[in-house]
């Protein structure tokens, strides 16, 4: 994907496929290091110089417990440092073939390294793909087959298992980069999406109120307030530029925020104690309600009476909006919703949608509206 450089660790939501390659590999390097160390000790003596052999042991502990930090994820292992450890590897080899004996090594005897060396070319093919582990496996393949033990079956055979790991790991890597920045673009998206549906959803609310007022024949800072708030509110959807949500306390009481909506026609009923909910949560679910209560104003008549019933449970809050209007048939609900119109399917479904709630509408001729909202205390 563009903006993403090869080699990088691709994250979506917050979570990286990578990372646990990368702490396999590093831990797989300390692991095989004792199993050299391990192999050493017990053959040591057959050596022709086996003083050699611990030395390059020695140096081969500290260069892996030293780079341990660095194999922890990509952007700290860098080419530089599996330069280092393919130099480990192959002078590993190398010196295998020179402080051994030819018997042994026309035997099949194991190198120094043994199984270490194949944790750098999981390195290199974490780092870049399919094609550095391939050429690590080569560099290997070729020290093995110049200085230790020639081109014989079993030397082609370790090699060719080699390459097809590394290859097949490389694969993976890129494979799994490539869905990660895929899924990333796609939570951007989708994130910039609700973000335009919030600011469409507070321009919508906001015009209603507006026009109710100038139908009322009302004016005064109110009307300039809210006419303010959606010229705002529209200049950020136009220029995509995301306008900062008002501050709301941690916890809020959704009692003092539905009670604003309550007025000669509209009687609120509410528990006692206040009822808590995060900031955020109560004040979309506030605004879904004054969308259900505009729409009383609107659509229920001059004559018409609303009821509004805040139920707090123990693991969510309920809120129901009735009127005694003329009720509506419930298929105009569907088609204004395929229209494109935001009263219900955006304004009041979308909002509590997104709180993880649900909302339903009950609605027949003659029975008048009622909109009943339900969200989660928590999550």
């Amino acid at each position: 994907m563009a903006g993403e450089r090869p080699g990088s660790s691709v994250e979506a939501g917050g979570l990286s496929v990578e990372l646990p390659l990368w702490l396999a590999a590093s831990t797989y390097r300390v692991l095989a290091l004792l199993y050299a160390v391990a192999r050493y000790l017990g053959s040591y003596l057959r050596f022709a110089h086996p003083v050699a052999g611990w030395i390059f042991l020695g140096a081969l502990a500290v260069w892996t417990l030293a780079s341990t930090r660095a194999f922890a994820g990509p952007r700290r292992c860098t080419w530089l440092v599996l330069a280092t450890d393919l130099a480990f590897a192959v002078t590993g080899v190398v010196l295998s073939g020179a402080i051994d004996t030819p018997a042994r090594i026309h035997a099949g005897s194991l190198t120094l390294p043994t199984i270490w060396a194949a944790g750098t070319v999981l390195g290199c093919a974490l780092k870049g793909g399919w094609k550095p582990a391939l050429a690590a496996t080569v560099v290997i393949g070729v020290a093995n087959v110049g200085w230790h033990g020639g081109p014989a079956a079993d030397n082609l055979h370790s090699v060719v298992l080699l390459g097809l790991a590394g290859c097949a790991v490389g694969y993976v890597v890129e494979v799994a980069r490539v869905s990660q920045a895929v899924l990333a673009r796609a939570l951007r998206v989708e994130a910039a999406t609700r973000e335009r549906e919030r600011l469409a959803r507070d321009i919508h609310d906001g015009v209603l109120q507006v026009l109710a007022l100038v139908h009322r024949g009302e004016s005064g800072p109110e009307l300039a307030r809210l006419a303010g708030e959606g010229e705002r509110a529209l200049r950020g959807l136009v220029t995509g530029v995301a306008l900062p949500e008002q501050s709301v306390g941690e916890r809020a009481d959704l009692r003092e925020l539905v009670g604003r909506y309550a007025d000669g026609r509209i009687t609120l009923s509410a528990p006692g104690t206040p009822v808590l909910l995060p900031g955020p949560v109560a004040a979309e679910l506030a605004a879904a309600v004054g969308a259900a209560v505009d729409n009383v104003k609107r659509h229920a008549g001059p004559g018409a009476r609303a009821w509004i019933l805040v139920e707090d449970e123990p693991e969510a809050v309920t809120v129901s909006v009735r009127d005694d209007g003329p009720g509506c048939d419930p298929t105009r609900l569907a088609e204004a919703e395929a229209s494109g119109r935001l009263g219900v399917s955006q304004s009041i479904r979308g909002r509590v949608a997104e709180l993880g709630g649900t909302a339903v509408v009950y609605c027949a001729p003659g029975e008048g509206v009622e909109v009943e909202l339900r969200v989660p205390k928590e999550g």
